[in-house]
C-alpha cells in the first residue's frame, strides 16, 4: 500500500518504508531529523517543472500530464518506490502545503497504475 504524509507529521509504525519524494530538502527540518528510508530526488519533477506548476490547481491536470511524460523516461528512478511497495507499505513524504495537489499526489497516482498495469499482464 502506498501512503502519502507530509514531512512535519510525526512517523508511524503503519507509514512502512519513508522516502522524500521532494527535489528540495524541506523547510525547518535538519537533514538527521527526519526519519526516512530514502531520498530519492530524482523522482521529483524537474526544476523546470516544479517553477512552472507553483502549486497552481488550475495547472493541476496539465502538471500531472507532464510529470508523468517525466517519469516515463526515467524508469530507474520510481523503480525502488514500486519494488518496496511489493514488499510492504511505503509512504511518500512531501513539503508542500497543498496536500491534494503536490508531486507525492500525483507520483502515487502514476505508481498504483503502474502496480495495475504489472496485474494485468
Amino acid at each position: 500500500m502506498i501512503r502519502l504524509k507530509r514531512v512535519y507529521e510525526p512517523p508511524a509504525p503503519e507509514d512502512g518504508k519513508r522516502f522524500l519524494v521532494d527535489r528540495l530538502w524541506p523547510r525547518g527540518i535538519k537533514k538527521g531529523a527526519l526519519p526516512l528510508d530514502g531520498w530519492l530526488r530524482d523522482v521529483a519533477p524537474s526544476d523546470a517543472l516544479r517553477k512552472w506548476f507553483g502549486h497552481d490547481p488550475a495547472k493541476w491536470e496539465e502538471f500531472q500530464r507532464r510529470y508523468f511524460a517525466e517519469l516515463e523516461a526515467k524508469h530507474e528512478a520510481w523503480q525502488p518506490l514500486l519494488e518496496a511497495a511489493r514488499k510492504g507499505n511505503v509512504t511518500l513524504l512531501f513539503s508542500a502545503r497543498d496536500e491534494a495537489h503536490n508531486n507525492a499526489v500525483a507520483l502515487k497516482s502514476f505508481l498504483e497504475t503502474q502496480i495495475q498495469y504489472e496485474k494485468l499482464r
